[in-house]
């Protein structure tokens, strides 16, 4: 599976904010990301912008370029992700 390396970072988000995990939990939590079968490619920034400029976070942005760029869907719940970008984001059931 390829993944923008943003979605280790915000693991560890999640992680030490609001789960407030130590440094050891947090630590080894970087190292099982490190060790993960993901593959990792960053979608190219000026995708990012253009869909910035439709409303989505930059964030949110990066994971539908990567899908657009990959040519396959992103699965989500997020309604803005799913109304902004209906060709790319689908609907988790």
């Amino acid at each position: 599976m390829t993944v923008p390396g943003l979605l280790f970072l915000e693991l560890l988000n999640v992680a030490g904010r609001q789960l407030r995990w130590g440094t050891g939990p947090l630590q080894e939590l970087a190292d099982r990301l490190q060790r993960t079968r993901f593959e990792v490619l960053d979608p190219e920034l000026v995708a990012i912008a253009q869909w910035v400029a439709r409303g989505l976070t930059a964030y949110d942005a990066a994971y539908v370029a990567l899908a657009a760029q990959l040519g396959i869907p992103l699965l989500t719940d997020d309604r803005t992700i799913l109304e902004i970008a209906p060709g790319i984001a689908l609907p988790v059931d």
